[in-house]
């Protein structure tokens, strides 16, 4: 019998290699699905497989790859190793604690691949080995016998038990021989085997009272093991009636939540015998431990009664042998099969892994956040288990498995609008009423560059005033981003290059904008620069913003006088600037002259006015504040000195106030001729080159008077039928305009300059640049603007005068280059000098009463 045991052993230890070299093979078909077999009892660190070369994944891509187990009741037992990718036994594995008598033994697990992500399934299979022996539940077994028993009676000795299965499990019995007793063993339903000890022959009391048989009871493995336990069969005088139950066998089922003290079932046998030979008692006959600390027995009325907690996921089923024996010592056994129902007590688990947490913000739809492991111990309906997900969220779950889900993104993430999610999933059972559990997940979205910086303004105005400091503040500009960390970082620079750029500078971590020189408003009144502001994403976003600077005007420029010109030295004469002749006949309100200056500021700070600073005699001129026009305050008389000095000062509006002189020399003489005697004073008259280009011009008058009296002469004479002489008419008319001040030409902005007309006796002596040819007779003039600014598009005097004809404005004040000595026009009664000094002079050679014309029509200021 042991040779055949020992046999059999080495078969299922061969089906056992097989099955284990197969089961690879089996998964590489089957990817998804990945089964192993081991056996129990493995050492810490055993192989159980090449998870990673099953899965096709080599050791370079794990890292990558990030392969790992996920969930699982078991997954304490096994333990990946990281560089191989092996699967290994972590914990010592007694199948027969784990998973008792159910079989196959198969633990689950779930492991997971990322990038792209995937779930396997690994289910091991514990396979047994015999490392337990039988054993019975007594070690020694009393039966009482009465010698009246007829052969062929079986008293049952319980049965032995093995944790082991298949093979590896209590196979048979054996008795030590007796010629009185034999052993028959039968098979229940559910494979178990009990023995039963069958009487041969009849038994004698006086010959023998007691026998001592040795059972044995042993298994299929390989080495065998078993186990024994002693019988004393006790042989007592004759009872005609044993008891008899019910039931041969009692088939009862408990739910698993009935309370403790609550009657599970009851047994019931009679005995037809009287007295003491009826009363029967009953006890347990064969009972495992565990039930034995559940169930109790009534010995009086065979009530069975819950002493401990039932728990169908524990143990479904139990089988216990109830004895009932009389007085007279006779019994009878019946078999009880107990059978655990199972309720809805027990509320499904959750077991979350966290694939992706924190999740990056631009994660696309179906991406797997997490992993959720649901198990429910009951079964059937009980054990069905839904996911859901509390509340409106962007994500939903994904059955993987009938006991995984996947949790996944729904819809698109936004870091700024939402930045973390507390996930509650509910897990909820079909049982009635259900059971539900939920776990929370709080799931943190990472931010990804997204968001351009955005500035406050789209367009920024500065005002600085003029004659700033270097490395003054100008402006600040500032830009939000909308994402977090560094890719919400700004930081500043100026965009593109340009002129304007080199303005300012802007402080890269502040948005500050720097002056890098001192402005001015006269040569640059605004200008614009873009300011870029770029986070510290990957790739950078920027956004740009317009700064425009105005330069504010200061008072920083003095007025500058244009006319009269400055040089002259004080005390007169011929060199002492210009002088101007006023009649002693002239009235109060008589113009002398104009004082005519420019300030270089703008606004108030160039609104000019002027006064009277210094006068001989105070009383007898007066200067008008905004237009600066020098007239007489009252009639000149005989008393007043023939040369007066006046000096007047110009003022701006700015704070503080800038000024600015003029001196305007004033001869007081009836004409020109009166008032050469006095231009004639002082060390400055004996100006050689005046003196000598006074006599040139004399001369050449000498010259053409008598020409033009011989010209006249005969003139008139043929001309005297046709009306007035031709050149009385001409004489008559006032060449050079007597209006007022007016507006130049090219005046742009700034204080408004004037121009008047003006012609001076011979010998005066004038600064350069200070009188102007008109344009007709210049060969070539360069305009000059007095401002600096730009044209304003108007038209100059000479453009309005027609071909051949002189302009109407001649003494508008003008800058031309310098021309040849002498001009000489013989058309008119007037002779034009032209110089380096820029002065001309009208000489007269005719009758006293053309000579006082033509005195009057060149000789006064205008």
């Amino acid at each position: 019998m042991e040779v055949r045991a020992a046999a059999r052993g080495r078969e299922a230890a061969g089906r056992v290699a097989l099955l284990a070299v197969l089961l690879p093979l089996c998964c590489r078909a089957a990817p998804e699905r990945l089964r192993y077999a081991i056996p129990e009892e493995l050492g810490r660190g055993s192989l159980v497989g090449s998870l990673a070369r099953d899965l096709g994944l080599s050791p370079a891509e794990l890292p990558a790859r990030q392969l790992r187990i996920v969930s699982g009741d078991e997954k304490r037992y096994f333990v990946l190793e990281e560089e191989s990718g092996s699967l290994r036994v972590n914990e010592r594995i007694d199948r027969e604690g784990i998973c008792g008598d159910v079989t196959p033994c198969v633990f689950g697990l779930e492991t997971v691949v990322e990038n792209p992500f995937n779930i396997y399934h690994v289910s091991i299979t514990i396979q047994d080995i015999n490392d337990n022996a039988p054993r019975f539940d007594k070690e020694i077994v009393a039966i009482e016998m009465i010698e009246s028993t007829p052969p062929g009676t079986r008293f049952p000795l319980g049965s032995g038990r093995d944790p082991d299965i298949g093979v590896n499990s209590l196979q048979n019995y054996q008795l030590t021989p007796n010629p009185l007793f034999s052993l028959v063993v039968k098979e229940s339903s559910d494979g178990r085997k009990h023995v039963e000890l069958l009487l041969e022959k009849n038994l004698d009391r006086e010959k023998q009272k007691s026998h001592n048989l040795i059972l044995t009871a042993v298994d299929g493995g390989d080495p065998v093991r078993s186990g024994t336990a002693q019988i004393k069969v006790v042989v007592t005088d004759a009872n005609d009636n044993a008891p008899v139950f019910d039931k041969e066998i009692y088939k009862v089922r408990v739910p698993e939540n009935l309370p403790e003290g609550s009657l599970a079932f009851q047994v019931k046998a009679t005995d037809g015998d009287e007295g003491t030979n009826a009363e029967i008692t009953y006890s347990f006959n064969d009972i495992a431990s565990s039930a034995h600390q559940l169930f109790s027995l009534d010995p009086k009325t065979g009530d069975v009664k819950i002493i401990g907690p039932l728990d169908y996921e524990d143990v479904k089923y139990y089988e216990v042998t109830v004895e009932g024996k009389d007085g007279g010592g006779l019994s009878a056994h019946t078999k009880v099969h107990i059978e655990v129902i199972d309720v809805n007590d027990n509320a499904p688990s959750l077991t979350l892994l966290p694939i992706l947490n924190p999740v990056p913000e631009d994660s696309v739809p179906s991406t797997v956040v997490a992993v959720i492991n649901v198990r429910d111990r009951d079964s059937g309906v009980n054990g069905e288990v839904t996911c859901n997900l509390d509340g409106d969220l962007p994500f939903k779950l994904e059955a993987s498995s009938e006991s995984t889900y996947k949790l996944v993104i729904e819809n698109s993430l936004d870091r700024e609008e939402v930045s973390a999610y507390n996930i509650t999933i509910i897990a909820t059972d079909g049982g009635s009423p259900a059971l539900s559990s939920r776990a929370d997940l709080a799931l943190e979205v990472s931010d990804v560059n997204d968001n351009a910086p955005v500035f406050e303004e789209a367009a920024y105005s500065a005002y600085v005033p003029e004659n700033n400091a270097a490395g003054e503040l100008v402006l600040r500009v500032s830009a939000r981003d909308a994402d977090a960390g560094v890719n919400g970082r700004v930081s500043y620079a100026l965009a593109g290059g340009g002129a304007d750029a080199a303005f300012v500078s802007v402080r890269a971590e502040t948005g500050e904008l720097y002056a890098q020189r001192s402005f001015d408003y006269e040569q640059c009144r605004e200008f614009a620069v873009e300011v870029r502001a770029r986070d510290g994403g990957t790739p950078a976003r920027s956004a740009t913003a317009t700064v425009r600077v105005f330069v504010l005007d200061r008072n920083d420029n003095a007025p500058r006088v244009l006319w009269p010109a400055a040089g002259g030295a004080e005390g007169g004469g011929a060199g002492a600037g210009p002088f101007e002749v006023v009649p002693r006949s002239a009235e109060a309100g008589y113009l002398v002259a104009k004082v005519v200056a420019v300030d270089a500021d703008a606004g108030r700070n160039a609104w000019l006015s002027y006064e009277l600073l210094r006068a001989p005699e105070p009383a007898l001129f007066r200067v008008e504040p905004r237009s600066g026009e020098v007239r007489t305050a009252r009639a000149v008389s005989e008393r007043d000195a023939a040369k007066q000095r006046l000096v007047a000062v110009v003022k701006d509006h700015g704070q503080p106030a800038l000024s600015a002189t003029a001196t305007l020399h004033v001869v007081l003489a009836e004409s020109v001729r009166d008032a050469l005697p006095e231009l004639g004073e002082g060390p400055a008259a004996a100006d050689p080159p005046a003196e000598l280009r006074f006599s040139l011009v004399l001369a050449l008058a000498l010259l053409s008077a008598a020409f033009l009296l011989s010209a006249a002469v005969t003139l008139l004479a043929r001309l005297r039928r046709a009306g007035p002489p031709a050149v009385l008419r001409c004489l008559g008319a006032r060449r050079l305009s007597a209006s007022g001040p007016a507006v130049p030409a090219d005046f742009c902005e700034g204080t408004l300059p004037y121009s008047y007309n003006l012609c001076v006796a011979p010998g005066r002596a004038v600064a350069e640049g200070a009188w102007l040819l008109p344009p007709a007779l210049q060969p070539s003039a360069a305009a000059k603007e007095p401002l600096g600014g730009e044209t304003c598009g108007k038209r100059s005097p000479s453009d309005s005068a027609g071909p051949g004809e002189p302009p109407d404005d001649l003494c508008a004040p003008q800058v031309s280059k310098p021309m040849k000595p002498v001009f000489l026009s013989l058309s008119h009664l007037t002779l034009t000098v032209t110089g380096p000094r820029s002065s001309f002079v009208c000489v007269e050679w005719s009758w006293w009463f053309l000579i006082e014309s033509v005195q009057a029509s060149c000789g006064a200021p205008s």
